[in-house]
């Protein structure tokens, strides 16, 4: 028998004689075959994806670099998957792995730094190497916006 869920809290119509509970819907198709439950319990690392896990690590690296240097805290940090396609006309040698934005005090922008996950990702071979690359553009990036060297930025 299929396993379906019942509606309790309907009003039976007693005048019509009807006295079966209403069907809401499936739990699962026809024959039972289905998936029971989720694949991956939210706990697993498998649960989140590559995106996620990008997400996760560059806001860490932030985080870390806000610690040294305080005024990274202000700092809004995006990600996208590829840079867009009409780059400015001193951006045309090679392929962008981040940008940086500075504040813009008319409109109430913060300053900005945008990471692209997929040209980053393509040119690491394991965590650690991206880890790495990651932290050296966002290094990079505060160094630009501040007007610093990179050394002052991760506070040797």
């Amino acid at each position: 028998m299929p396993n379906l869920v019942w509606n309790t809290a309907v009003n039976y119509d007693e005048s019509a004689g009807v006295g079966r509970r209403a069907l809401l819907h499936h739990r699962r198709d026809r024959h039972g075959r289905a998936q029971r439950g989720p694949l991956l319990v939210p706990t697993v690392p498998g649960w989140k994806s590559i995106r996620d896990s990008f997400d996760d690590l560059s806001a860490k690296c932030l985080a870390d670099l806000a610690q040294t240097f305080p005024p990274a805290q202000e700092v809004e940090l995006c990600v996208e998957d590829v840079p867009p396609s009409d780059a400015a006309p001193w951006e045309r040698n090679g392929v962008r792995l981040a940008r940086c934005f500075d504040r813009d005090r008319r409109s109430g922008l913060k300053p900005r730094i945008v990471l692209y996950r997929l040209p980053i990702t393509r040119r690491c071979s394991h965590q650690e190497a991206l880890e790495e690359l990651v932290r050296t553009l966002l290094v990079d990036a505060l160094a630009t916006l501040y007007a610093v060297s990179p050394e002052d930025v991760e506070g040797w």
